[in-house]
């Protein structure tokens, strides 16, 4: 595997209790640079062609780091960003029990935000830096994002459809080549899973009840199905990034397989609704063993990604907002962690909890 030769070090965030380790390709004073270059690398083809995991000690290629670095990071902005569909929710909630399903789902995508973005810091790069290529613009999230949720059905089309195709993308992930990310997805999965259910529920009841709420269930179908199936990335002929991936087994499978494994499961599930696609090229093939669906509206997912969708404008600005209004909070934590690593913190910790006593 030909790999790009890399500087001596790369540091390690130590934010979140993630301590600085030990380079592996930094010289003992009896090997060489080079030749721990050399060693690393010949560990990670063999990490790779075992299907064992890399560790954030092991040496990996340049391309490698930068490639994870920008996908675990975008998941982890998609996490964040995702929360605000559903969160413009949480008080318009036809029922109090609706209301503290919600409210958990939306807690739980904060936290998929978080075990992200520490999978992320272990590639070498701060957390504060993520974020800020975010509210920079220069990094991206998942486009499906930036469609509005109009009425309650949105809700669960989201849960059903876009949460989902999360678990069809991520469940292969649980097995990435690299560790930290592959562990973080573990947990996600499991939580994916009562996301997806919320949905089906918020769906199956409304398409079980009256004419009007079984149209504005359709109607939900209708206006998620193609966004969800494009969240799989671009085909695979228009896709650079996703053979590469493949290659070092970040991925396991292409845009195109997954979206087909995708449509292969939603279809049966559809049909148990009692709804339908407006797919007039949606139909089983026999030959193939699964389903033929029509082409995707490329041009406006491409548009979407360079921010011309719906509420690119309003998701940036709400999340600008956000950080802005937590700069307290953020100035606070700093106070408090110079206060109590300072010496005589000890002494001055147990002083003041004495006087809260």
């Amino acid at each position: 595997m030909t790999t790009t030769p890399q500087p001596n070090h790369i540091p390690i965030a130590k934010n979140n209790g993630l301590s600085a380790a030990p380079d592996p390709r930094v010289s003992d004073g009896e090997t060489s640079p080079r030749e721990a270059d050399i060693a690393g690398e010949k560990n990670f083809d063999r990490l790779i062609a075992e299907d064992s995991r890399v560790e954030p000690t092991d040496w990996m290629p340049a391309g490698y780091r930068k490639t994870l670095t920008r996908q675990v990071s975008q998941h982890a902005h998609s996490e964040i960003i995702g929360m605000q569909p559903e969160a413009n929710w949480i008080t318009r909630a036809p029922s109090l029990k609706r209301k503290a399903i919600l409210m958990a789902k939306v807690q739980d995508e904060a936290g998929h935000g978080l075990y992200l973005y520490s999978a992320a810091e272990t590639l070498g790069t701060s957390r504060d830096e993520l974020v800020e290529q975010l509210l920079s613009g220069r990094a991206k999230y998942s486009s499906i994002f930036n469609y509005p949720a109009r009425t309650w059905a949105d809700i669960g089309a989201i849960g059903w459809l876009v949460d989902g195709a999360a678990i069809c993308n991520q469940v292969p992930l649980c097995r990435a080549s690299y560790a930290p990310y592959a562990r973080s997805m573990v947990r996600i999965c499991k939580e994916e899973s009562f996301h997806q259910r919320q949905g089906w529920e918020i769906l199956y009841e409304l398409s079980h009840g009256t004419p009007e709420q079984k149209q504005m269930a359709q109607e939900a179908i209708n206006r998620f199905y193609g966004p969800a199936l494009q969240m799989f990335g671009p085909p695979d002929k228009d896709s650079p990034n996703s053979q590469k991936s493949m290659n070092w087994k970040i991925k396991r499978f292409s845009n195109d397989e997954l979206r087909q494994r995708f449509v292969d499961m939603i279809v049966p599930q559809v049909e148990a609704l009692g709804l339908h696609f407006e797919d007039p090229d949606l139909k089983w093939n026999e030959e193939r063993g699964h389903y033929d669906y029509g082409e995707l509206d490329w041009d406006e997912f491409f548009s979407v990604i360079k921010g011309h969708g719906p509420c690119n404008v309003q998701r940036m600005q709400r999340r600008r907002q956000a950080f802005d209004e937590g700069a307290w909070v953020r100035e606070a934590a700093a106070a408090y962690a110079e206060k109590y690593e300072r010496p005589g913190a000890t002494r001055v910790l147990e002083e003041d909890s004495a006087l809260i006593a």
